[in-house]
């Protein structure tokens, strides 16, 4: 990994070390066994608040030799098994998390919290809601265990930036990803998109849904349990433990990662309710109150997380004025906090597209003709009221482009699958919308650069090992 401009990434591991597993990590603050298989995730970061998501396990690293479903769809099999005898699994244990951060150079300002016991009820999981942080600081942060009977575990370290205040003139760069299979991960330990977001430095790294693919991924998550096993197996990997210890991170849920394909509340997947994939990713994801939210990175970027599954109206529903994929509350929100930012750049990351195109059998999201309604009316506002500042950065489809509507001029990025194995499905090139489209797996790089009297947003779609297949660049004078 390249050393930082910032410093970001000095202190961890070279990339080779990137295979090795979590237990490995002990080294970084003491000799004593890693209880946390799952890692670390730090999500939502604001100026002076964060949250910091850890988790105790039973065990240092995952079930590297538990039997493998290689046949996608329900398993009986599977359904009749201890989770923790299938591969991947992190069983959790009943214990006590807690954490100390400090900012970078200071560690005579750690804060150590209290212990807070974790256990079944709550996956083993504990949310540490950090607030009075220092703005455009990096956050070192010691991740702790104990069992009760026991001495305290050893630590996994992470480390955060906070955002510069909203007057602050500062860079940014972040990463958008979505959409990674296990069985399409292209290397047993993790997507190579993980490692090559590294080292572009991100102040943060945006999930946009898919992340898990309950339905798709052997097996099926047709109960509660097997929901929980394809969180643990994914996010045990040692490439996405390591980096998302690392930097900070804004998460999104689309339908494989709440129930099933183009699900919607009130459905169920076999035993497995929508309701139950709702709480399972609040569960997981480092989040705050709200689904949908906006966070400001300095005074050059704003950016808006919309949520695409809590509100929706069913998909078989006739289209018109009353099927949402939204919800009037989060449109209303939508078009109420975009119009009173004053941010130079303004970008959407929604978890599905608001442009496209898109597969005509596809039925699923406002680029498609059973939104078609609702897709007009949010394409038309954004014309009006906000049309040379605005991006929609998307997931959920897999492949890569950059689109410009042809009737309202909304710019629309596709960050396109985690893996190139994972790639396909588009309907192909169309020069009405397309001003770059390609079949691969990578995920999208972002850099906001200014001064006094210039700034500018620098989008890069890149390959899984970061090469930049397309970048597309905007700048704006102040002084006019």
């Amino acid at each position: 990994m390249k050393t930082s401009r910032r410093y970001f990434l000095k202190g961890t591991v070279a990339t080779a070390a990137i295979a090795g597993s979590v237990e490995g990590l002990a080294a970084e603050s003491n000799d004593a066994p890693i209880y946390q298989a799952t890692g670390l995730r730090i999500g939502e970061v604001t100026p002076t608040t964060a949250i910091v998501w850890t988790r105790l396990t039973q065990h240092t690293t995952r079930n590297n030799d538990g039997v493998v479903f290689k046949k996608r769809g329900p398993s009986e099999e599977a359904r009749n098994m201890p989770v923790e005898e299938i591969e991947g699994a992190c069983p959790g244990q009943p214990g006590q998390l807690r954490l100390v951060y400090w900012p970078e150079e200071a560690m005579t300002q750690a804060v150590t919290t209290p212990w807070q016991r974790v256990d079944e009820e709550g996956d083993f999981i504990h949310q540490f809601h950090l607030e009075g942080l220092q703005p455009q600081t990096t956050y070192h942060l010691r991740s702790e265990t104990s069992v009760e009977g026991q001495p305290t575990h050893g630590a996994l370290t992470g480390k955060f930036r906070t955002a510069p205040l909203p007057n602050t003139v500062a860079p940014v760069r972040f990463c958008v990803m979505t959409c990674q299979g296990y069985p399409d991960r292209d290397h047993p330990d993790g997507h190579p998109i993980y490692p090559s977001m590294l080292t572009k430095d991100p102040d943060f790294i945006s999930l946009t849904g898919d992340l898990v693919y309950y339905d798709n991924d052997a097996p099926s998550a047709m109960t509660s349990d097997l929901a929980h096993l394809h969180w643990q197996r994914m996010f045990s990997l040692p490439r996405l433990v390591e980096a998302l210890r690392n930097t900070s991170t804004y998460w999104l849920k689309d339908d494989h990662d709440t129930l099933n394909d183009d699900s919607w509340p009130g459905r169920k997947y076999g035993d497995f309710t929508f309701e139950e994939g709702q709480k399972i990713y609040r569960q997981q994801a480092p989040l705050g109150s709200q689904s949908y939210r906006t966070f400001r990175w300095g005074k050059d970027l704003q950016i808006w997380l919309t949520d695409g599954r809590d509100f929706r109206t069913p998909n078989k529903m006739k289209d018109g004025p009353d099927k949402t994929i939204w919800g009037a509350e989060q449109k209303a929100w939508f078009k109420r906090t975009i119009a009173a930012s004053d941010a130079t750049w303004k970008v959407l990351i929604s978890p599905t597209p608001i442009v496209g195109p898109d597969r005509k059998k596809k039925n699923d999201n406002h680029s498609n003709a059973g939104y078609n309604h609702e897709g007009n009316e949010i394409r038309r506002w954004l014309q009006k009221n906000v049309p040379d500042n605005f991006f929609v950065v998307c997931g959920d489809r897999h492949w890569q482009y950059h689109s410009i509507h042809p009737e309202t001029g909304v710019k629309e990025f596709s960050v396109g699958a985690a893996s190139n194995s994972h790639a396909g499905g588009t309907p192909g090139r169309d020069p009405n919308y397309h001003r770059f489209h390609k079949v691969q797996g990578g995920f999208l790089n972002v850099s906001v650069d200014g001064n006094d009297t210039h700034s500018s947003i620098l989008f890069q779609l890149c390959d899984v090992d970061g090469n930049v297949a397309f970048e597309q660049k905007y700048e704006t004078d102040r002084t006019k």
